[in-house]
């Protein structure tokens, strides 16, 4: 290439998952956080063109172009469990649209409530690398950055412990009764024989 004007700004091999012309219809941003991590949506509706576009973690999933309906709904998947999302595209006023987003057939708001009353959630840092660790109670599946964990279980004097490793770190998740009906059974994450403070999501 002769003229430095010509030349491309990205090479085909390192161009980023965002071209420049995109996100000019960018009307929604929800994160989501699932087992297997923290998931960005990103929706894109052109009123005027009637296009729509669902960007997960910035990978296009969905792309309609000349859609006459403005109203309606895409529906996708989010995460490595394939879990169902919809996003809702209602009419409020003449050209004013409302987008909310359903998680499982349930707003984001309830899948959420619902979602700390099955899950716990501990980040920590482990040899210079943080860590997200989930435990889906009414499975057990336990999840380490957005990856399912070989598990052995456990029962001991005064409850269960579920035991993985996260590199060469012995980790196990106890499960004790709080000897209270409606707080049911606690769960704490012990790595290196230390406890990890739980973080609300």
């Amino acid at each position: 290439m002769a003229s430095g004007d010509d030349s491309p700004i990205f090479e085909d091999d390192e161009s980023p998952p965002y071209s420049l012309e995109k996100m000019t219809d960018l009307v929604a941003v929800w994160d989501v956080a699932l087992s297997d991590g923290v998931h960005k949506i990103e929706f894109e509706h052109g009123t005027t063109s009637g296009k729509r576009v669902v960007y997960v973690d910035g990978k296009e999933e969905i792309r309609k172009e000349w859609m006459f309906k403005l109203v309606g709904k895409e529906t996708f998947c989010v995460g490595a469990a394939k879990t169902k999302a919809t996003i809702n595209i209602d009419a409020v006023s003449g050209f004013a649209y409302e987008y909310t987003l359903e998680i499982n057939g349930k707003s984001l708001k309830k899948y959420m409530e619902n979602r700390s009353k099955t899950t716990n959630t501990w980040v920590l840092r482990l040899d210079g690398e943080d860590f997200r660790v989930v435990l889906e109670k009414d499975t057990m599946d336990v999840w380490c950055n957005g990856k399912r964990m070989e598990t052995a279980g456990e029962f001991v004097d005064d409850g269960t412990e579920t035991h993985f490793s996260v590199g060469n770190h012995d980790c196990y998740i106890k499960a004790v009764s709080s000897g209270k009906r409606k707080e049911g059974i606690i769960h704490s994450l012990i790595v290196d024989n230390r406890e990890i403070p739980e973080i609300l999501e």
